[in-house]
């Protein structure tokens, strides 16, 4: 049974990866390609010698993005499974066929999967798991997922400073009552703020950390010191306003939308028997390779 803030974040994602036209641009396609392939690296290891001849599961798959960015080609050459509890997997599915990848896909929740399914040597899950109920409880399950000296692969998000974590969720709280459609016109203004302060392009100094606001000292671009420690107004110049606007939606409007500490992190993966391969935390978020031992 979904809880409500599951359901509500469901429906979410649901409707932003239907439309397409928000994220499958040249310039969205390689940015967030770029992004994908700085992180997901361990020391030594190609991506195909991670999953190259084995069963994947993209854990939360959404429209197929990630995988398909990161993964290319050697989606042919794994067995892989999306799940997603959204309808996104239609979409996944037709994104999949449009480019020849080999795929299968069924709509379930990831922290409930078909005992059918039975277990993963690779568990990818880009930017999902702080959407569920419960992170924690949804790394534990996936863990139990995996065959013995398999990988789980996955990003989460980070608590950022606090004048920008009340921001969100105080904005967040603000869409909820809406219909999707008028959450994705509510924050449009929000993204035109983004754009206005991007074209500025003014870097400012900062002389003192400004401890109270967890803002530290240097120089920084304007655009960047109210993204990173005020409120997300996305920004990149070879975007246009939809696809902005698609990031900050992606943001702000989930009900479900979990932030941790790199510590807390590391805990849940010690307790769990997860060696860590690779952990990478930046101002946004976690990324993760840890590998089951037993």
């Amino acid at each position: 049974m979904e809880s409500e803030k599951q359901a509500q974040t469901s429906n979410t994602f649901d409707y932003k990866w239907k439309k397409r036209d928000t994220y499958e641009s040249d310039a969205m396609q390689a940015f967030a390609k770029e992004w994908l392939k700085s992180r997901y690296q361990v020391a030594g290891k190609t991506l195909a010698d991670l999953v190259k001849g084995k069963r994947v599961l993209d854990a939360g798959c959404g429209a197929g993005h990630s995988a398909i960015l990161l993964f290319d080609d050697l989606l042919n050459q794994c067995e892989y499974w999306g799940v997603d509890i959204s309808g996104a997997v239609d979409v996944a599915a037709q994104r999949f066929k449009e480019r020849a990848l080999k795929g299968q896909f069924l709509q379930t929740s990831l922290t409930n999967l078909p005992d059918k399914l039975g277990n993963f040597d690779v568990i990818f899950s880009e930017g999902v798991l702080h959407h569920t109920d419960s992170t924690h409880n949804a790394v534990k399950y996936l863990s139990g997922r995996l065959n013995k000296g398999g990988l789980l692969m996955f990003y989460i998000y980070k608590v950022k400073a606090p004048v920008r974590e009340f921001v969100d969720d105080y904005i967040r709280e603000k869409i909820a009552p809406l219909s999707n459609d008028a959450a994705w016109e509510a924050l449009m203004p929000l993204t035109e703020l983004g754009k206005i302060l991007g074209e500025l392009n003014i870097d400012v100094e900062i002389k003192k950390p400004i401890d109270l606001l967890e803002i530290p000292a240097g120089k920084v671009n304007l655009q960047r010191l109210f993204y990173w420690y005020f409120g997300k107004v996305f920004y990149r110049p070879d975007l246009s306003l939809e696809e902005m606007n698609h990031i900050n939606f992606d943001w702000y409007r989930p009900k479900n939308c979990q932030r941790h500490t790199e510590p807390e992190v590391r805990t849940w993966l010690k307790d769990l028997g997860l060696e860590v391969l690779t952990f990478k935390t930046e101002e946004a978020g976690m990324t993760v390779i840890a590998q089951k031992s037993h």
